[in-house]
């Protein structure tokens, strides 16, 4: 099951990086044209960050719904799919933003890069200033790029606009989801609430439950198919997130493309650290609190961090929470199965548990 679901994903995401590749080539050329070099520098940047990879994992999840809703106009879903890809390039440069990342999938992020462009330029001011307020302007011209390829889509007006709106009220969602995932940071003792929100405010809606209704309304499926999925989208929207926070303590580098160490120096409250503050004894707990948030963060005190974790069981904690999830999501399934083709329900059987293995 597993090994369909790996092989179609790529098909997938195939499919996805064409169209990118060819809507790239054709902006490159024309912003540069229209809005001199500086701008299309910045436009450049937002689209190497959109080109530099990724599993399309929101985009391939449209083209499920899509198909399981019966849809048949491959052309129109894959654009979709590559606005929703769009959509995700915005918000990372918006997260890296936030979170002070230098690197995002083996390439500088597009902050940095864009600071990069200022001091290769001789731009008077503050290099790094700067390339935070010109990648601002990239994530925005990005997303509403994003929009304009979605009011354009070959669909019924009706269902493109009910599209469009879910888009637009889950990035709504999103927003307010990474909000309280920020303001978790800033909590010596974030409420364990408040971590489940994030959880699926910030993640199980964004890239679980939109995608795969958006292809759905696409096809004209019925309120009915929406709301049957919606209990497998979030629990499994959890396990993505637990096994997201897995990786980015325990990771290697050269996998999840950005520092191992970003997470714990950006001070990052998840069901890890909630586990480890209540097992920890108070000196170790104090010694994980100094490294949350330090921007002075040493390898050798991350890595101490980190075996803290590991021994007081935080780790085996937040894998059997996403085993939890993912089992959730089976029996939605079995609920809600019977709707729609098995083909499709298979995948998603495999996409959960897929969930589970990347974190082991």
């Amino acid at each position: 099951m597993q090994e369909e679901c790996v092989r179609r994903l790529a098909g997938y995401k195939q499919a996805i990086d064409a169209d990118i590749a060819t809507y790239s080539e054709h902006i490159r050329q024309t912003t540069g044209e229209q809005y001199g070099p500086h701008a299309g520098a910045v436009t450049s940047a937002y689209l190497d960050m959109l080109q530099h990879g990724g599993k399309r994992i929101r985009g391939a999840l449209a083209m499920v719904g899509y198909e399981m809703c019966g849809g048949k106009d491959t052309a129109m879903i894959l654009r979709a799919a590559t606005a929703l890809e769009m959509f995700h390039a915005y918000m990372l440069i918006i997260d890296d933003i936030q979170d002070r990342s230098k690197v995002r999938r083996g390439h500088p992020t597009v902050h940095e890069a864009l600071a990069t462009y200022h001091r290769e330029q001789s731009l008077r001011g503050d290099a790094a200033h700067m390339g935070l307020s010109l990648s601002l302007n990239a994530a925005l011209t990005g997303a509403h790029a994003a929009q304009t390829l979605l009011a354009g889509l070959s669909v019924d007006p009706e269902l493109r606009l009910k599209a469009i709106g879910i888009i637009n009220y889950t990035l709504v969602i999103t927003a307010h989801g990474q909000t309280t995932d920020i303001m978790n940071e800033l909590t010596e003792r974030p409420d364990p609430l408040a971590i489940s929100r994030a959880l699926e405010w910030k993640t199980a809606h964004y890239t679980i439950l939109n995608p795969l209704c958006v292809g759905m309304v696409l096809a004209g499926a019925p309120c009915e198919d929406t709301d049957a999925i919606r209990a497998y989208a979030l629990a499994v929207g959890r396990a993505f997130q637990v096994t997201d926070d897995i990786i980015g303590v325990v990771g290697d580098d050269k996998q999840t493309g950005k520092s191992s160490m970003d997470d714990i120096r950006e001070g990052k409250q998840t069901i890890l650290t909630m586990h480890a503050f209540e097992h920890l004894s108070p000196e170790d707990s104090a010694f994980l609190r100094a490294c949350l948030g330090n921007d002075e963060l040493t390898p050798a005190d991350f890595e101490k961090a980190r075996d803290l974790l590991r021994s007081c069981g935080a780790v085996a904690y937040a894998r059997e929470e996403a085993k939890m999830s993912v089992q959730e999501a089976h029996r939605a399934l079995d609920r809600e199965g019977h709707r729609w083709p098995q083909e499709c329900v298979e995948f998603l059987r495999g996409f959960a548990d897929l969930l589970l293995a990347r974190s082991q």
